[in-house]
Order: structure tokens, then C-alpha cells, then sequence
């Protein structure tokens, strides 16, 4: 039996999968029979510990658990993985194939595992669903919150749930008690940017511009500089024109992280979105960054302007 679990948020991603290990352990207290297959790390052996371990007796008669990690960035395993696929799906085994990120709906792999495995996407969470999942977390920690608190937190903090698992925590220990308003989120919290960027840009690669305007004025009407958010915006498309070149070279995700020396975070979320954009593209953008940045520092237009001006033209 096949799971495919995928997607960009990790964090559910990583409870999902730890409810299947212990789930599986409950019944199977030996331990001996959960195997584990980072294809990142092994390379180019990942294939063989997997049919070593698929083709293993176990002598405890019991079924295995395999866990694949990061399997679409090993192009041998996927390759003889799927050249071998009828003897893998008569296993009696359960393989657990867990990817972070993006995967394209037109990869092989992917096709099998959609017809022939449980799966499950972890998309990020927006707006009430992701409002629901805080005033959850809020109600488990015991803290008495208000409506608009959950609103502000959600705009501050977005969709990584990493940090608003971390930020709840620390607000409910602020709170001792007392109901936690607006006002307190504001002050404890500080807004993430860069996270907000990535989805502007995504915006404006999906034709979106009206949706893209709308993340970036409101963090300038929460008082954010508009020097500064044009700055992220000017670096986020650098990386990205970065990040592409290395792309159409047919670089691997593993040796763009390595010589672009870009934050594995960065590199992550600029590699699927490249595909969004052509290099010609990207440096046609690149190069009109580069001349409103000029006319800002000369004076010729408002920083605020240029954002609104560059999203247009794009």
C-alpha cells in the first residue's frame, strides 16, 4: 500500500506523518520493521536501500514500513522505482513517498502515485481556513482570545505554521489569563514580509496584480516603509533570475542550494516559482527593478508609486 503525502506546508505535513509512525507503532512494538530513505542524503544508493528493504523478510512477520523522503529529487530512483512499479505495488508493505514543496502534475512519478496511492496535499492555509487552525490552536492552549486578535495574528505571521505554533505559545504565556486583543498581537508580533513577498510575486506570475496590490498595501497601510518593501521586492527577483539561470542549465535542486549560497528557505520557494517565469522574462523585470530603483533615489517618483507602478508593468 501507498500514502503520497506532499505539498508546502510542512508543518501539518510532519504531524501527518508522525501520526502514521505511531499509529504503526502502536501494534508493532519491535520497531525493527520502520525503515527510512532520505533520497536527498543517500543520492544515488536510494533506490537500491529501497528494494533492499521492500525485498527484506522481516522475522518478526510482520508488515514494514517504509518511509521515502524527498523522492522527486533522485532521478535514478525515480527512474528505476518506475521501471520496476508492478513488482512495488504487489508489496504487502506500506510506503509512505513524503515531499515537500511544489510537484508538477505532468512528472511520472507523480501520475503513478495520483492513481495508485492514498494521497494528500498539504496546500498552504489562507484566510478562514487558516483563521479556523489558529483559533483551534488558541482554544487547545487554553487562551481566551478575540476575534480580531486571530485577524491580526493570521496577517502578521501568514501561512507558516512553524511560527504561528511558536507565536501562539509565546502569546498565551503573555496572556496569563486575561483576554488577548488586537493590541497585544500587535505588540508581540512582528510582521513577516518576506513570506508575503513570495505570494505577491506569485500573484503577479499568476496575472493576479489586484491581489498582488492588495498584500502590499497593507503592509503599507500597517505602516511598513515602501523603500523597504521595494527592496524585497528588488531582492526576491534577484534570487529568482539567480535561481532560473541555474534551472535552464538543468541544475539539480541539491546544486543549486550549494553554489547559489542562497537560505535553503529562499532557494525552496524561488525553485517553483521560476517555472512561473522565462528567463528572458525574468531579466526584462530585473532590468525595470533596476530603473525605478533609480528614479526613486533620484526623486523622480514616490517609493509607494514605483511599488504599485512595477506590479502594473509586469
Amino acid at each position: 500500500m501507498f500514502i503520497f503525502i506532499y505539498g508546502q506546508d510542512t508543518y501539518r505535513m510532519k504531524g501527518k506523518l508522525s501520526e502514521i509512525i505511531e499509529e504503526y507503532k502502536k501494534s508493532r512494538k519491535s520497531g525493527l520493521s520502520l525503515k527510512f530513505i532520505d533520497c536527498q542524503k543517500t543520492g544515488i544508493g536510494s533506490f537500491g536501500d529501497f528494494q533492499n528493504d521492500s525485498s527484506q523478510f522481516s522475522m518478526f512477520k510482520e508488515k514494514k514500513l517504509i518511509v521515502v523522503t524527498d523522492p522527486f529529487s533522485d532521478i535514478d530512483f525515480k527512474e528505476k522505482f518506475l521501471k520496476n512499479k508492478e513488482n512495488f505495488t504487489k508489496l504487502d508493505d506500506l510506503v509512505v513517498f513524503y515531499q515537500e514543496g511544489e510537484v508538477r502534475k505532468n512528472d511520472s512519478l507523480f501520475k503513478f502515485l495520483e492513481k495508485n496511492a492514498l494521497c494528500q496535499n498539504f496546500n498552504l492555509l489562507e484566510g478562514q481556513k487558516l483563521k479556523k487552525w489558529v483559533s483551534d490552536e488558541f482554544e487547545k492552549s487554553g487562551a481566551r482570545f478575540g476575534e480580531d486578535a486571530a485577524d491580526e495574528l493570521c496577517f502578521r505571521v501568514g501561512s507558516d505554521l512553524w511560527r504561528m505554533a511558536n507565536e501562539i505559545k509565546k502569546i498565551t504565556a503573555f496572556g496569563l489569563g486575561k483576554e488577548i486583543k488586537r493590541e497585544d498581537v500587535a505588540v508581540l508580533v512582528r510582521p513577516k514580509i518576506e513570506s508575503d513577498i513570495f505570494k505577491t510575486i506569485d500573484a503577479v506570475a499568476n496575472g493576479e496584480k489586484q491581489t498582488a496590490l492588495q498584500f502590499i498595501r497593507k503592509h503599507i497601510e500597517k505602516g511598513d516603509s515602501p523603500v523597504y518593501l521595494f527592496s524585497m521586492v528588488n531582492y526576491q527577483f534577484r534570487n529568482l533570475l539567480v535561481i532560473k539561470d541555474f534551472v535552464e542549465k538543468r541544475k539539480t535542486y541539491d546544486a543549486i542550494l550549494k553554489a547559489s549560497g542562497l537560505h535553503p528557505f529562499v532557494v525552496k520557494k524561488g525553485y517553483y516559482l521560476s517555472y512561473k517565469f522565462t528567463l528572458s522574462g525574468l531579466k526584462k523585470i530585473y532590468q525595470r527593478i533596476f530603473q525605478i530603483d533609480l528614479e526613486i533615489k533620484t526623486g523622480r517618483i514616490e517609493p509607494e508609486a514605483a511599488l504599485e507602478m512595477l506590479i502594473a508593468e509586469i
